[in-house]
């Protein structure tokens, strides 16, 4: 007789890992978590460069940034980016992503840096903005292989967090807020399965809940 093959487990205590959800949805997280995945590298040292930039001065709460504005010249500094060119581009993006806006316009005899500054908003506020213009988020309302730009984003948090496709799929549904439930349903796998899957993430991630898990796909 052959010996029975042992069933595969994550070897994970589900005391030491909790796979529940029901504490972690009202955070901020998944609205900067899914708006920090649209951003490139740049963008996304730009726009929390501005952020902690706002934090720092107390503005972070306001809805708003409080009428602080930013130049490409000031974000150089904030952001540690060395070019100018490699900024601009930077703030050209996420004007169209609807992360910041410009405001003011350039004059013909002088730097146009100096004269165009771009007011930030916070992620919640930029979801808003976003769906106002019909630009879609990633994550909202989408199912396997309907978003080109998502199916990107999928396959660069497989490859950047050395992930498979299905715990890179379950760990944007994270980001987005679902419960394992919804997650089973959204891929179309038993609750059982996502745990499992979540396991894997955790130790692959070293984290230990959601919230952190959020956080870590923002770096």
């Amino acid at each position: 007789m052959f010996p029975q093959k042992k069933q595969i487990s994550a070897k994970v205590d589900p005391e030491t890992y909790p796979l529940g959800e029901q504490n972690e949805r009202a955070t901020g997280g998944p609205a900067k978590a899914l708006v920090a995945l649209s951003h490139s590298p740049v963008e996304r040292r730009l726009y929390t460069s501005m952020l902690v930039a706002l934090d720092a001065i107390g503005n972070g709460g306001n809805g708003g940034n409080g009428g602080q504005l930013f130049t490409a010249r000031s974000l150089m500094e904030l952001s540690g980016i060395q070019s100018l060119s490699t900024v601009r581009r930077g703030l050209e993006g996420l004007v169209s992503k609807f992360s910041v806006e410009r405001e003011g316009r350039a004059h013909a005899d002088g730097p146009r840096d100096q004269s165009v500054a771009y007011r930030v908003f916070p992620p919640e506020e930029v979801i808003a903005r976003r769906n106002e213009n019909g630009f879609v988020t990633y994550g909202r309302a989408l199912t396997a292989g309907s978003d080109r730009s998502y199916e990107r984003v999928i396959q660069r948090v497989a490859e950047n967090r050395n992930l498979s496709r299905r715990e890179a799929q379950v760990a944007l549904c994270c980001v987005e807020g679902l419960t394992n439930a919804e997650i089973g349903l959204r891929l179309m796998v038993t609750e059982q399965t996502v745990k499992f899957h979540l396991r894997h993430i955790f130790i692959k991630f070293g984290v230990k809940r959601r919230a952190e898990l959020i956080s870590r796909l923002l770096l």
